[in-house]
């Protein structure tokens, strides 16, 4: 059983864990605090990215020999895979860590089951301590390595008609500044930003976060055959990614392939169309505008649903305001079998 020195170290580890400094992509966040027999912190760590020491590794190294006989406090259970860096578990063991404290169990099936490997190695070891809590620091990343492709949130900006644009093709703006400023935080929780070729064409995006305080740029992406003017703002950004594909299922596998775990697609109605026929939409954050257009451009197109009873549902997770603007957070319900596509069946 956990002591409160314990429950406070793992509050302290989900800190460290999700501090902005740390890095997203292929790996997970992770925090690490160790501590000794009188409960005094002698470590802690944070995985600041891909390449960089794990956060018990960090933690070990500002321990050093106050490290032998401490117990090792950390979000994620210790790793056993070697990657470009080696095993935490291994670094723990070497170290004489006597007693391990982890919360969630790792669901990458490469690095899972370090606990059986401390506990051959007589380590005490108890795991899930406020598992729950842990487990929301990392849930896209999670379900991307249980399912090998990125976790998608799709953003739809519309008016109360369910419109993205005039009928002369304009759409700045039709959300106001909050509804923007919040878009901005969510790309710096994804690790890469998707549109399609259509809106560079049309709009000329960045898709950086312009947030004053921001610190991480999250990778753009450029989805579709099309060339983009050479002199267009993502062209000039070495950092694009191009996926010259209209297939969703291998655009996802591509990004999975570069370490993209969380992927933002802020495309067109066409991406969005497609992300949503296709079923990848893991997580839909729909803006709604108090406007009325009554003609343009409709926010999804023919996802080939012809009856109510066959209309995809979604739960709703969240509801803001966000000045005039609401904001709805949803994830998507079972699909019945004759509204997936025939393509994407059995797979």
């Amino acid at each position: 059983m956990a002591t409160a020195e314990e429950f406070d170290a793992m509050a302290r580890a989900m800190a460290l864990a999700v501090d902005p400094v740390n890095q997203r992509g292929p790996n997970p966040r992770v925090g690490c605090v160790l501590i000794n027999a009188s409960g005094d912190v002698v470590g802690e760590g944070s995985h600041r990215g891909a390449g960089s020491p794990h956060a018990e590794v960090a933690a070990l190294e500002i321990a050093g020999e106050s490290a032998r006989g401490a117990t090792a406090v950390v979000t994620l259970e210790p790793c056993r895979h070697t990657g470009r860096t080696g095993p935490c578990v291994e670094a723990l063991i070497e170290a004489g860590v006597r007693r391990v404290v982890f919360a969630q169990t790792d669901p990458n099936p490469e690095a899972a089951h370090g606990a059986v490997e401390l506990a051959d190695a007589g380590v005490e070891v108890e795991g899930g301590v406020l598992a729950d809590y842990a487990a929301a620091i990392n849930v896209e990343w999670a379900q991307a390595v249980t399912q090998q492709r990125p976790f998608v949130t799709l953003k739809v900006a519309a008016t109360l008609d369910g419109r993205v644009a005039a009928a002369d093709g304009s759409s700045q703006w039709i959300t106001g500044p909050e509804a923007r400023h919040y878009v901005h935080q969510m790309r710096s929780e994804a690790d890469a930003v998707l549109v399609g070729t259509g809106t560079v064409l049309v709009d000329d995006p960045e898709l950086t976060d312009r947030r004053p305080e921001a610190n991480y740029q999250p990778r753009p992406v450029v989805l579709g055959h099309r060339e983009v003017p050479a002199d267009s703002r993502l062209a000039q950004n070495p950092r694009t990614l191009r996926l010259r594909t209209h297939d969703i299922s291998e655009a996802l596998s591509d990004l999975f392939d570069h370490g993209i775990r969380h992927i933002l697609v802020e495309g067109g109605p066409t991406v969005a169309t497609a992300f949503i026929s296709c079923g990848y939409v893991d997580r839909l954050v729909w803006f709604v505008a108090p406007k009325l257009l009554g003609g343009g451009q409709a926010a999804v197109a023919d996802v080939g649903i012809g009856t109510i009873d066959a209309a995809l549902g979604w739960a709703t997770r969240d509801v803001s305001r966000l000045g005039d603007d609401i904001c709805l957070v949803l994830s998507p319900l079972p699909r019945a079998a004759e509204s997936v596509p025939t393509t994407e069946r059995g797979q």
